[in-house]
C-alpha cells in the first residue's frame, strides 16, 4: 500500500507541503503564505481549499490514520484469501514500511502536534489508531495462537515504534541512507520481533508484557508512533 496517490490534486499538494514545513519548523513556525509559496499560489488562495492551518493539520493527522486503517483492511482481505496469517502479517508489515519511508513528516507531526487538534479530531485519530492496532493483533494471534493477547498487543506497539523511527534516520525533508537497504532492514527487524513471540523459555513467556497490554493502554502510540 502506498499512502500517496499517483497524480496528487492541488489540495493534496498543499497538504504534502504543509506536512513537510510543519515537521521541519513546527506548526507555529510556518505561515499560510509560506505554504502557498511552496505550491505556487498566494497565501490567501489557500483559503479556497482549507479554512486555515488548523484544518490542514486535522486533515493530515485524521487522514493518515484513516488511510493506514483502510489500507490495512485491504491487505488483510487480499493476503488473507489464501488462509495464511504469515502472508497477511508480511503484507501489513510491508504496507506500514511504505508509510514509514514515504510519509516521515506525518510521523513527526503526530508526535509533536497531535495535542493541537480539537478534541473531536483527536478522539477520531485515537479511535482509528486503536482499530488499526487491533487489526494487527488479530493477525498476530492467528499466527501465534498460544501467545496472550496482551503480549501480542505489546509486540504490535513495539514494532510500530521500530518502524516509525524513520524520521530519526535523517531530516524530514532529506533522503534516507539508502532506501532499499533501509526497507530491507526494517522488514527483517519487524519479522524478527514477531517471530520472537513464538520462542519458548523467554522471560514473561506466559505473563503480561510489563503491564502495558491493556486494550488501548498504550493508545497514544497506536498506528503512528
Amino acid at each position: 500500500m502506498s499512502t500517496r496517490t499517483a497524480a496528487p490534486t492541488r489540495r493534496e499538494q498543499i497538504l504534502s507541503e504543509a506536512a513537510r514545513l510543519f515537521a521541519e519548523r513546527g506548526f507555529h513556525g510556518v505561515g499560510v503564505d509560506e505554504i502557498g509559496a511552496a505550491v505556487g499560489i498566494s497565501g490567501p488562495g489557500l483559503y479556497r481549499h482549507f479554512a486555515g492551518k488548523d484544518a490542514m493539520l486535522a486533515e493530515l493527522l485524521v487522514g493518515i490514520s484513516g488511510r493506514l486503517l483502510d489500507g490495512g483492511k485491504l491487505r488483510v482481505r487480499g493476503a488473507g484469501a489464501a488462509g495464511d496469517p504469515a502472508a497477511v502479517l508480511a503484507s501489513l508489515i510491508d504496507g506500514h514500511i511504505d508509510f514509514a519511508l514515504d510519509d516521515r513528516p506525518l510521523i513527526t507531526l503526530h508526535d509533536r502536534e497531535l495535542d493541537r487538534l480539537r478534541d473531536s479530531d483527536r478522539k477520531l485519530v485515537r479511535q482509528l489508531q486503536r482499530q488499526y492496532v487491533e487489526l494487527w493483533v488479530t493477525v498476530v494471534r492467528e499466527l501465534h495462537p498460544t501467545v496472550p493477547e496482551s503480549q501480542a498487543r505489546g509486540a504490535v506497539h513495539a514494532v510500530f515504534g521500530l518502524l516509525n523511527s524513520t524520521p530519526h534516520l535523517g531530516s524530514p525533508g532529506g533522503g534516507l541512507p539508502g532506501r532499499a537497504a533501509t526497507e530491507s532492514l526494517l522488514r527483517r527487524l519487524a519479522h524478527g520481533a514477531f517471530a520472537a513471540l513464538g520462542e519458548t523459555g523467554e522471560p514473561g513467556g506466559t505473563g503480561e508484557p510489563g503491564g502495558t497490554g491493556e486494550p488501548g493502554g498504550t493508545g497514544d502510540a497506536a498506528g503512528l508512533g
